[in-house]
């Protein structure tokens, strides 16, 4: 939002839609980053919610419906006729890929499936944009 701000000197739907995005993506990111990183993150005394939820059932649940979220979010661009074909294929592939990574992660709370999660969803973002700007 901030360098479309800095760029157009306006903060238009567009770049609300971007922010919207990225803040869809991210509690799954971190909170795979944070389960297997939990035992760092509570010496840290920083409450995260894979340290308050022991069981991380709470924690795969919430991923989960954060990566499911991001589906239909990822396809405004294409409502708003701002991508097209090329983006919106990309971002149901995408999103899809996410999701079967947070329902392994809600599954099976493992520091394998947590860096599979966390890891794929650095490589969500990236390509998404990228199919973006080829729409």
């Amino acid at each position: 939002v901030l360098g479309w701000a800095a760029v157009t000197d306006t903060i238009a739907p567009e770049a609300l839609l971007l922010f919207l995005i990225i803040f869809i993506w991210t509690p799954p990111h971190f909170w795979a980053l944070a389960l297997y990183r939990r035992d760092d993150y509570a010496r840290a005394g920083l409450p995260m919610l894979p340290v308050v939820d022991k069981a991380g059932g709470v924690t795969g649940r919430q991923a989960l419906l954060w990566a499911a979220t991001l589906i239909p979010i990822s396809q405004i661009p294409v409502q708003q006729g701002l991508s097209g074909a090329i983006y919106s294929i990309g971002a149901l592939v995408l999103g899809l890929a996410q999701l079967a990574l947070a329902f392994n992660f809600a599954l099976r709370r493992t520091d394998t499936n947590a860096r599979l999660l966390f890891y794929g969803s650095i490589t969500y973002l990236p390509l998404l944009w990228a199919a973006m700007i080829l729409a």
